[in-house]
This record gives structure tokens, sequence and C-alpha cells, in this order.
């Protein structure tokens, strides 16, 4: 299936990410890693300082940086 280019605020990426976190984990867990992917290279287009990575929304880590608690 072909890509597609989406452009979201930071608020409504992590509104989709707290509505996948309510999801069975086995069926959306590639598409929030991609998610997490994705924003972090445009994020910090550097590089994510080591032993970083993203985290699945409503546990302590946010995916995206500026996501409320």
């Amino acid at each position: 299936m072909p890509p597609i280019t989406l452009t979201l605020t930071l608020d409504q990426t992590n509104t989709i990410l707290e509505a996948l976190g309510q999801m069975p984990y086995v069926r959306v867990y590639e598409l929030i890693e991609a998610i997490g992917q994705q924003a972090g290279a445009q994020l910090h287009p550097e590089g994510a300082p080591a032993g970083t990575r993203p985290a699945v929304p409503g546990t302590a880590a946010s995916v995206v940086p500026g996501s409320p608690a």
C-alpha cells in the first residue's frame, strides 16, 4: 500500500496516540512505533539522546514532547 503524508499538530498527534492507547496493543503497536519514529525524526533531526525510545501513550513517558501528562 502506498504511504501517505499527513500534517498534524503535536496536540492532534497526541490525541491520535491516546486513542490508539485504548485499543488492543497487538492491533496498534506497529502504528504507534511508526508515529513515534516519524515524529522523533522531525522533532529531533540530529538524533535522540542514547537510550531514549517512544512510549505508549498513557504511560509515564510521552511519545511526542509537549504532550499532556
